[in-house]
């Protein structure tokens, strides 16, 4: 699993346990380190993953509100929820990360730790998000360029 990857799924399950028990950012980010020790640019990348979600979370949530036609954020799994603010904040926040890129793991992220459906869901709502933020022109990677 490469260093994003890893950073992406330590990020995941950061947020969940903020969003589940209130514990604040700090305090999460020092136990979940404390153990699950990750590399260093793992952790760097989950870090400014949790943190970012964090700090944009209302503009982020708002863009998954108007991507995700008749779903509350409210009604989502706490899984999915949180796999689309990291994906949303993918999107607006990193360009250097692919579109494809960010669709393909935020789904691989659903569907190891969400429901049969969270894939296609998360998909289909990253999808929207993707479009309406102006990432939806990109040149995606050719078969074979190792992106």
């Amino acid at each position: 699993m490469g260093a994003r990857s890893s950073g992406r799924e330590a990020a995941l399950q950061m947020l969940f346990a903020i969003e589940a028990s209130g514990v604040a950012v700090d305090r999460a980010l020092h136990d979940y380190w404390r153990e699950f020790p990750g590399d260093p640019e793992g952790k760097n990348y989950a870090e400014a993953i949790v943190r970012g979600v964090l700090e944009a979370r209302e503009a982020v949530d708002r863009r998954i509100a108007h991507a995700s036609e008749h779903w509350r954020l409210e009604r989502m799994t706490r899984v999915d929820r949180n796999v689309l603010r990291i994906g949303t904040w993918e999107l607006v926040c990193r360009p250097d990360v692919p579109r494809a890129v960010i669709l393909d793991e935020s789904v691989e992220l659903a569907k190891t730790f969400g429901t049969d459906e969270s894939g296609a869901f998360v998909n289909g709502v990253l999808a929207k998000v993707a479009d309406e933020c102006g990432r939806s022109s990109e040149q995606e990677p050719s078969p074979g360029s190792g992106e």
